[in-house]
């Protein structure tokens, strides 16, 4: 899947981008005081074309050129040593690597003209599909707005509570499956049947989740007491607003959640990835995809432009932060790290991310992108993020990187000749908490793991040995 990758959908990618700009330029072309920029464009058209010619003839990367912008000497470096292990061209290098460089790559080229400094070349694409989703994105506020209007009744039934969890929580999975990096030959009537969120197709849906943990993120989130949430963001358009909703679930009908962050990134990033200038584009009262009764969508624009005023939703980054901004938070979420590497090449994130109730994920880095035999379980897939702060992750099937799976359930798969790993039809709902309760029933030896794993993670032992204690087991260490 990864060679495929390479070889067919980046290229198509790095061709709409060059068509991006090509159409940018023949709108320049009789405007005389831009000829500077109508200059650049035609030398990032040249440059991209290059890019394109290279990587289909696997020629090595090169160094990424200097741009005044974040993480160019990580890149750089890491380059060096895949070189030295003869690893540093297109069809070899490690997959994620590779993909990252892409993106910060191009943010490169753009990044170091004058005119283009701030384009985006995915934006129109990420704005057209997301206006295209009209019927989805209407018959969604209209579930919220039916929410709203039984808010007091929910609020005292906690059975219904989490009934509006799983549906919730459904919801924001499938809506992971919009990702323009991968629908590159997608129809816009593909990408609808892809958001269809109605309760018939949620509940026709529940047989293709092969992995289900919701109720016990449910149990987490109950044990919360106006805790703060972190959405690290994936797609813009209708993921985006589905994870919208979800936080506007959390915060508006359950007593467990107070604030929630989201976290985009800083640059242009695997094509659909939510920068800031495309969480401002959907909150846009002025912009909604049109669809039967707008008073729906218009209501939920308005309170969540209001929880973004009242601080109860924030970015993790200024709201009006310019692509290409650079702080730590920002900087991670584009390096070419697999999340294992939080700790040690983002503390800052790490220590942050600790203070949060729950950390919701989309994407495959999650799980260092290897791939791993699909039995593997979450929590030893997650890698040094276990047990580190509780997290949920939300993901359709999109690429070899699959664990949780039965081996039983993939066999089945595999014997009827589906590309369940990669096809987006197939999902996943996988949470991973503090190191769950310690109970006087559990086997000492399970104890002293738990005790002994906190230790070499200087995670919180003092709270282990403390739950330990409550639990009526002394432990002499």
């Amino acid at each position: 899947y990864s060679y495929e990758t390479v070889v067919k959908r980046w290229p198509v990618i790095l061709t709409t981008v060059i068509d991006s700009v090509y159409s940018v330029n023949h709108e320049l072309t009789n405007l005389p005081d831009m000829a500077t920029k109508l200059e650049e464009g035609k030398a990032l058209i040249a440059a991209m074309s290059r890019l394109k010619y290279e990587m289909a003839r696997d020629k090595p990367l090169e160094p990424i050129p200097a741009d005044g912008e974040a993480l160019i000497e990580e890149y750089n470096e890491e380059l060096i040593r895949l070189e030295e292990r003869g690893q540093n061209t297109w069809f070899t290098a490690p997959w994620l690597y590779a993909e990252c460089y892409l993106y910060r790559l191009l943010r490169s080229l753009f990044s170091t003209t004058q005119h283009w400094k701030a384009y985006d070349p995915f934006f129109s694409q990420k704005l057209n599909t997301y206006q295209a989703s009209g019927t989805a994105v209407h018959k969604l506020a209209a579930t919220l707005a039916e929410l709203e209007s039984e808010k007091d009744v929910v609020a005292n039934d906690p059975q219904k509570l989490q009934v509006l969890f799983r549906e919730m929580a459904q919801m924001c999975l499938w809506g992971n499956a919009t990702d323009l990096s991968l629908l590159t030959n997608m129809t816009p009537e593909d990408i609808e049947h892809l958001q269809t969120i109605g309760r018939d197709a949620q509940n026709a849906r529940k047989e293709f989740i092969l992995k289900d943990d919701q109720d016990a993120a449910w149990q987490h989130i109950t044990t919360l007491k106006d805790a703060r949430i972190d959405f690290i963001l994936d797609n813009a358009g209708f993921e985006l607003l589905t994870d919208l909703v979800f936080a506007d679930f959390l915060v508006s009908h359950t007593p467990y959640v107070s604030k929630v962050v989201f976290h985009p990134k800083s640059i242009p990033w695997f094509v659909s990835d939510v920068t800031p200038p495309d969480f401002a584009a959907l909150l846009d009262p002025s912009a909604l995809p049109s669809g039967p009764a707008p008073e729906h969508l218009e209501r939920a624009i308005a309170r969540w432009n209001g929880y973004l005023a009242s601080g109860t939703f924030a970015l993790s980054v200024a709201r009006d932060a310019p692509i290409g901004a650079s702080d730590e938070v920002f900087n991670f979420w584009t390096s070419p790290w697999p999340y294992w590497d939080m700790r040690v090449r983002a503390p800052g994130v790490w220590n942050a991310l600790r203070e949060s109730g729950l950390v919701i994920f989309k994407v495959r880095a999650l799980t260092g992108d290897v791939q791993w035999p699909v039995d593997t379980s979450f929590e030893t897939a997650v890698g040094p993020l276990a047990h580190a702060f509780p997290l949920l992750s939300l993901r359709t099937n999109k690429a070899d990187v699959v664990v949780g799976v039965p081996r039983s359930v993939a066999d089945a798969l595999d014997a009827r000749g589906e590309k369940w790993r990669v096809n987006g039809r197939y999902a996943k709902r996988s949470h991973n908490g503090w190191r769950g309760a310690l109970t006087p029933t559990m086997p000492l030896a399970q104890i002293c793991s738990r005790l002994l794993f906190a230790a070499r993670r200087d995670c919180r032992l003092t709270r282990e040995y403390k739950e330990v204690y409550n639990c009526g087991v002394v432990l002499h260490i």
